[in-house]
């Protein structure tokens, strides 16, 4: 059993930055991705961004440049740094590690 706790959700204005976090306990795999997903009101959860245990990270092209994605491996710990955000950044963002999910941090971007 795995369990995802994300943390440094909050409201924010636009351009400004927020940092989150995701901690992993329990059973970890080293060959196990880990990724942030969100999902906004009346739309599908969909893919941020992911990182492997080493290399291949992926981005959605609407938070390149702007998103960061990173692992800590010895403290089982992703985060994402958002920077130059938007209104259409907010959403609920979500931590995942197939097949288990966090319980998702809201993130709101005011104008």
């Amino acid at each position: 059993q795995v369990r995802l706790v994300e943390s440094g959700g909050g409201l924010v204005q636009a351009g400004r930055s927020l940092r989150l976090s995701c901690a992993a306990s329990g059973t970890i795999y080293s060959r196990d991705t880990m990724a942030w997903y969100r999902q906004a009101p009346g739309n599908q959860r969909e893919l941020v961004a992911m990182i492997p245990r080493s290399g291949g990270i992926n981005y959605a092209d609407s938070v390149k440049g702007r998103f960061t994605i990173s692992r800590d491996n010895a403290k089982n710990t992703i985060y994402l740094q958002m920077n130059s955000l938007k209104s259409e950044d907010t959403a609920v963002y979500y931590c995942y590690m197939f097949p288990y999910w966090g319980q998702g941090t809201q993130v709101t971007v005011s104008p």
